[in-house]
């Protein structure tokens, strides 16, 4: 079992997808970042409104985030595939 230190006051984003070849950046609702994580016992005291909250040895720092609604753990999702451009009338030689 390992433990996750969470802020609450940290919204996590995602690239939801692209706009003049630059990522768009979209806030998930509920969202705390998952600072740290560690196993279960080594914690250390933290400020509020920090706080350790026991997760799954899966649970990532930074890839994964605390949903406060459902108070449960869920990856971030990945990125927005970029669009290729195409170039017409290039020849190849």
């Amino acid at each position: 079992m390992s433990i996750a230190l969470v802020d609450p006051n940290t919204y996590v984003s995602c690239v939801s997808g692209w706009q003049n070849n630059k990522p768009v950046f979209t806030s998930i609702p509920n969202s705390a970042r998952v600072c740290q994580v560690v196993a279960d016992g080594a914690e250390f005291p933290v400020a509020p409104p920090l706080a350790w909250i026991t997760c799954g040895a899966d649970v990532v720092a930074d890839q994964w985030y605390f949903d406060n609604s459902v108070q449960q753990f869920f990856a971030v999702p990945p990125p927005a595939p970029k669009p290729t451009t195409t170039v017409e009338g290039v020849q190849q030689l």
